[in-house]
């Protein structure tokens, strides 16, 4: 386990001025479908092509008091989502990790910026102590942010998803808090 102290001296330094983070609301639905269709975020995701924003209103308002959702702003416009979706029961120290950056905005320290603030938040106000994901082996710059937070490759699912017509292996990555 890496010590997230030590990651954040690693990140690069935020590019974008007035970048706002916060809660995600439902009427954020058309502009989180927006970000979901870009070409750059489905590649990266296990999102259909063609989202609508009734579709993105309808998974806002499924999640329940242990999930936390989040976006970020710039000038208006949503530019990156990012969610932890809490287990439940036996699991509960554990949630899900998934989050998205338009693809314009990637390498700019969005992905950071909304990594750290769950991070933050699954460390001391959710109490977690495991947060997974899977990301696809050639997300290399995805791989590499998620390490820098203190993510370990915990193993590969081959064949994991469609993408493109072919079917891609997933790296499943976890940080425990133990």
């Amino acid at each position: 386990m890496t010590d997230i102290s030590q990651s954040n001296d690693q990140t690069p330094a935020l590019e974008i001025q007035d970048l706002l983070i916060r809660a995600t609301r439902i009427s954020d639905a058309e502009g989180i479908a927006a970000l979901n269709n870009l070409p750059g975020v489905r590649a990266g995701t296990l999102r259909l092509p063609y989202q609508n924003p009734e579709q993105t209103r309808r998974w806002l308002e499924s999640h329940g008091s242990g999930s936390l959702s989040i976006v970020a702003e710039h000038d208006g416009k949503i530019i990156g989502s990012a969610g932890l979706h809490r287990y439940p029961g036996r699991r509960s120290h554990a949630a899900a990790l998934g989050m998205a950056v338009r693809d314009d905005y990637q390498g700019k320290g969005v992905g950071t910026a909304l990594l750290r603030e769950l991070i933050d938040a699954a460390d001391n106000w959710l109490g977690l102590r495991r947060i997974e994901l899977t990301v696809y082996t050639d997300n290399e710059r995805a791989i590499r942010l998620y390490q820098r937070f203190g993510f370990e490759t915990e193993g590969t699912h081959r064949g994991y998803a469609l993408k493109a017509g072919v079917y891609a292996d997933a790296l499943v990555m976890a940080r425990l808090r133990l």
